[in-house]
């Protein structure tokens, strides 16, 4: 739709050059004519554009929240009959043929293939009340009643968490030395702070540990992770504010769609021969 909606706007009247001087007035742009009602869309140099890629593009549109009408029918003819004409300028002057435009029709024709496998997959696997449910109910059980707010620094061998335990025991701010010597580049510059969150979004042996902790309190000992030591100082805790299944159902229904895809491309790549 990208080449249409390119080729539409070339088509409409431009402000700017309307405001050019004429010497005579200005003739109003007339407005693009209208589709007919049977037959081809229309005919263009003998070559006939079907209906039904007026019908296909004006689905894709109605997907996208436009809404059908006379004025988006006649534009969307328009787009199509200048597509034709330079797919037959294309082919008359050889651009149709050559490498990277023969690549791009391949990858396009794949990418084509490819989502209406997709769609067609999900047409035979729909996502149900119960699975939007039930992976609702998962997600909830897995957030837990509690949130933390937390900060850490990250370092990367046992000695230098105890040299950072021992400067924090002397009274050195906590935010001082994690915007020093942290190796997480994403909360160093804030002092360590991890914002809130749950702990199903930490590793476990983090989280296990800051679910440990009293309010304002840190670990005595570094906590070993796959991404170093840590040592954690939890700031606060609150209750969750878990949104109802009617505020968040889209977003379930995509993650579910999301883990049918996912399922079915591993299926197909443990079939496929792959080197």
């Amino acid at each position: 739709m990208k080449s249409l909606v390119f080729v539409l706007a070339a088509a409409l009247p431009i402000p700017a050059l309307a405001q050019l001087p004429t010497k005579e007035p200005a003739k109003p742009a007339s407005a693009p004519a209208a589709a007919p009602a049977t037959g081809p869309l229309a005919t263009v140099n003998g070559v006939a554009i079907p209906r039904q890629r007026l019908d296909l593009v004006l689905r894709q549109q109605a997907a996208r929240g436009v809404a059908d009408n006379e004025q988006l029918r006649a534009q969307l003819r328009e787009a199509l009959i200048n597509n034709e004409l330079l797919f037959q300028e294309g082919t008359r002057n050889g651009t149709a043929k050559k490498p990277e435009v023969q690549q791009q029709i391949d990858l396009s024709r794949q990418e084509v293939i490819a989502n209406a496998v997709i769609n067609e997959f999900l047409r035979t696997n729909p996502v149900s009340d119960a699975d939007i449910q039930k992976e609702y109910e998962r997600a909830k059980v897995q957030t837990g009643e509690r949130e933390y707010r937390a900060r850490h620094i990250l370092v990367a061998n046992e000695a230098d968490a105890k040299t950072v335990l021992a400067d924090l025991k002397k009274g050195v701010k906590f935010e001082e030395i994690a915007q020093k010597k942290s190796l997480d580049e994403g909360t160093r510059p804030k002092g360590g702070d991890l914002d809130w969150n749950v702990p199903g979004n930490f590793d476990k042996a983090f989280a296990d540990a800051m679910m440990k902790l009293e309010k304002g309190k840190m670990t005595e000992v570094a906590v070993r992770t796959r991404f170093g030591y840590h040592i954690i100082l939890l700031e606060d805790v609150r209750p969750v504010n878990f949104p109802p299944l009617a505020q968040v159902r889209q977003q379930v229904q995509q993650r579910i769609v999301s883990q049918k895809v996912d399922a079915m491309l591993r299926d197909l790549r443990a079939k496929a021969k792959i080197e």
